[in-house]
């Protein structure tokens, strides 16, 4: 274990999966600081799943959908849903495959890799950028930006991390002004044409929509690369499993692998909710207005649930899988981050006989509140 570090006013542990192992064994419910803190699986899904009496309303800053309930965020939630269909996926798979050939070829064999800083950040980028219509040439910018969002979640400092999204917010708006009363092209083009209430979309509500889409998901999917890579790298029976499935060309199959690492080692900590009311919650009680944390990353390690929470077992797994989430606010980008993450590990497995950790730069695991590893130096042959 290594030194403790500060995370929401409590004390874990630089791995922060043993540290919640070990707070979940004490305490499915613990209260931390001026919140409570849900680490055991039947708690999370209670909370995730019951959004009048947890809501996601928790700032003043109310980001569509993911900050608003019921008829509110069903309205909303119609919109984004339909830029994530099955079908609209399935069409954005060669453009995504594409960017993730270029990237893996260009990597060096026999040679440190730099998992994230090669492969996540440049694949979660191109890809997002491509899906979305955004000029390459931006990619500059939004390396820059993701780098700084991540110094500034670490920090803690809150106006450093408001100033890091106002930033954001201008550079979306930027685009979306360019874009004005020019033909609908792309992703993007085609959000400003939304309505939403019998009206359009507001330039604002635009601006969130698409923030949700890139803010997160960029910094989240190159996360998830670095924890996969990691896995396979580490668990050479697993990556020799998973290089047959590639082989195989059984898509579906290597998906639910991809689920069930980030499942291990799932690296979106937790989101936040609020307590509308005063309720009792494995064996604490919550008053009305009471900040609640719930803790993915615990509760996709709870024995109750998984048994030995580091087995590999994607089958038996996947259905209390909450990677994702489970409810109303079920992460709306999970197939589309699956078809990504899929077609970044076939195209890495299928060009390289073998990927191992480096043996003379140690993996380094993130510090709270950010999940997963900050680096994963790996050797492909």
């Amino acid at each position: 274990m290594g030194d403790p570090v500060e995370i929401e006013g409590g004390r874990v542990w630089e791995d922060q999966r043993s540290a919640y192992d070990a707070m979940r064994a004490r305490c499915p419910v613990a209260p931390v600081g001026d919140s409570w803190v849900l680490l055991r699986h039947a708690e999370v899904v209670t909370a995730a799943t019951h959004p009048a009496t947890y809501s996601s309303a928790v700032t003043a800053h109310r980001a569509i959908p993911n900050s608003r309930d019921g008829a509110e965020h069903a309205a909303y939630r119609d919109i984004v849903d339909r830029y994530l269909t099955p079908e609209r996926v399935a069409r954005e798979e060669p453009r995504c495959r594409a960017v993730a050939v270029d990237i893996v070829d260009a990597l060096p064999r026999g040679a440190t890799v730099k998992t994230i800083a090669s492969i996540g950040v440049p694949f979660a980028v191109r890809s997002q950028s491509a899906w979305l219509g955004w000029p390459p040439s931006l990619e500059k910018e939004l390396v820059e930006w993701m780098r700084d969002n991540h110094t500034a979640t670490r920090s803690g400092d809150r106006s450093r991390t408001a100033a890091v999204a106002e930033r954001f917010d201008r550079m979306i708006g930027a685009l979306v002004e360019a874009r004005r009363g020019a033909p609908v092209t792309d992703v993007t083009g085609e959000l400003m044409r939304e309505t939403v209430h019998g009206r359009p979309l507001t330039e604002e509500e635009i601006v969130s929509i698409l923030r949700n889409w890139t803010a997160g998901d960029l910094g989240s999917l190159a996360t998830s690369v670095g924890v996969v890579v990691h896995f396979l790298a580490a668990t050479p029976a697993v990556q020799r499993e998973v290089r047959e499935l590639v082989g195989a060309g059984d898509g579906p199959a290597l998906e639910a692998a991809v689920e069930e690492i980030l499942r291990i080692d799932d690296p979106f900590v937790s989101n936040r909710r609020r307590a509308t009311r005063d309720v009792d919650l494995g064996g604490e009680r919550i008053p009305e207005g009471g900040r609640v944390l719930l803790n993915w990353t615990a509760a996709n390690r709870d024995p109750l649930v998984f048994g030995d929470p580091d087995r590999y077992d994607p089958d038996t797994n996947a259905r209390a899988n909450l990677v994702f989430g489970i409810g109303p606010h079920l992460c709306p980008g999970r197939s589309l981050t699956l078809m990504e993450l899929r077609v970044v590990t076939e195209e890495l497995l299928g060009r390289t006989s073998w990927i191992e950790l480096a043996r003379d730069q140690p993996a380094v695991r993130e510090t709270p509140p950010v999940g997963g590893w900050a680096r994963v130096p790996v050797v492909l042959s």
